[in-house]
């Protein structure tokens, strides 16, 4: 006579549980990736505000002003664009109060559909006295990590 060998493998219910227990895992780990990602994308748009904020630092070193806004000639500058180098940003330019050239504040604001208008922090902006904004303390912009 032989022996019956019992049957190995698994049932559905223990697949179903696996299925579940992965399932559960990616809903925690897909915004955390995603706010990873506007992190990392967030760094296009820093790139570019300091590029920009340092060619209106050598205008101001070579005319004892800063470049009138808003900067339609990058190549006064000496900058090809204004738009970041992945696409994800561009700079709009505001100089001081009632059009003062002693001052600036540079925007960069994310280009619609390029993946990061979901960011938390939204536009990032930095004046010729080195504020950055949004602010460290800012809530709920800076929730996902310091916007700077």
């Amino acid at each position: 006579m032989h022996k019956r060998s019992k049957a190995r493998g698994f049932t559905l219910l223990e697949l179903m549980i696996v299925v579940g227990i992965i399932a559960l895992i990616a809903a925690f780990a897909m915004p955390a990736y995603q706010r990873y990602g506007e992190r990392a994308r967030r760094a296009d748009g820093k790139e570019l505000l300091m590029r920009v904020a340092a060619a209106q630092e050598r205008y101001y070193t070579n005319f004892n002003r800063y470049a009138v806004a808003p900067l339609t000639a990058a190549t006064s500058l000496g900058l090809t664009s204004l738009t970041s180098e992945r696409g994800y940003y561009s700079i709009n330019s505001a100089n001081g109060p009632s059009g003062d050239t002693q001052s600036y504040v540079l925007t960069a604001t994310p280009v619609p559909g390029a993946g990061q208008t979901g960011d938390r922090c939204g536009a990032l902006s930095i004046s010729n006295t080195g504020v950055k904004t949004p602010i460290a303390t800012a809530m709920p912009q800076n929730s996902n990590g310091a916007c700077w």
